[in-house]
């Protein structure tokens, strides 16, 4: 009897999976990708160099996420922006994050708030690449809530920061940003309310926080889709994709 041992090859079919997923969710985040343009599934696979199963596998979860919408014998399309689905991820959000904050801030170590809060300075004198940016932001969350949070409570939460931030990117950029950091700001004010130790002002930290999130993402949802233009993105490793 034949058997076939899965794991033996590190840069099998998942692994490839993975990356074909990063990068495709990477060009939608940043917008390379933009809302409602329609892309060839071969011509993707081709551009990542990677076979046509790979993407298809990859792209499933990007739908799971609602970052594409695959349309069975016909076109796969970048999610269009709507304020009804923004609507319904904050909702979510508003339901998990709060409670988790108001245990967390007493779980959360002090060096945890000051490497995040070093961070943030750091960052700041820094020409920073936007993907690091918003890398840096899902992390911070991650680390307040992480400690009050179960797997799963992660594996949804991660999900739905996804899906939020491709409008909060899209909003951030519409702003004046003459008055400074908007984003900074914010991951600031839920540092210093977790530094408090105090459970309500923590969930009531959050709970601005999401508040803030969506309006702010809202600016996005009135830049325009483009349902067709020549595909062409960067790739995380530096080369570019036709």
């Amino acid at each position: 009897m034949m058997t076939t041992n899965l794991l033996a090859d590190p840069f099998a079919e998942p692994s490839l999976v993975d990356r074909a997923t990063t990068e495709i969710r990477h060009a939608i985040l940043s917008g390379q990708l933009r809302p409602g343009q329609a892309f060839s599934l071969r011509n993707l696979a081709r551009q990542l160099g990677v076979s046509f199963i790979p993407v298809r596998e990859a792209l499933r979860g990007l739908e799971r996420e609602g970052l594409v919408v695959i349309r069975p014998g016909r076109s796969t399309y970048v999610a269009p922006l709507s304020s009804d689905d923004l609507h319904s991820l904050c909702l979510l959000r508003r339901r998990i994050e709060p409670d988790l904050a108001s245990s967390a801030c007493l779980l959360i170590s002090s060096d945890d708030l000051d490497e995040r809060e070093l961070r943030l300075e750091s960052a700041r004198h820094q020409r920073n690449q936007t993907q690091d940016r918003y890398e840096g932001h899902r992390e911070l969350l991650g680390t307040l809530l992480g400690p009050a949070a179960t797997t799963w409570d992660l594996r949804m939460l991660r999900m739905l920061w996804h899906a939020t931030e491709r409008y909060l990117r899209f909003g951030l950029d519409a702003l004046d940003h003459g008055a400074g950091d908007p984003l900074r700001a914010a991951q600031l004010d839920l540092i210093c309310a977790f530094r408090g130790r105090d459970p309500r002002e923590a969930q009531a930290a959050m709970l601005r926080h999401v508040d803030w999130a969506e309006r702010i993402a809202g600016h996005g949802i009135t830049t325009p889709s483009s349902p067709d233009f020549p595909m062409e993105f960067t790739l995380l490793g530096g080369a570019r994709a036709r």
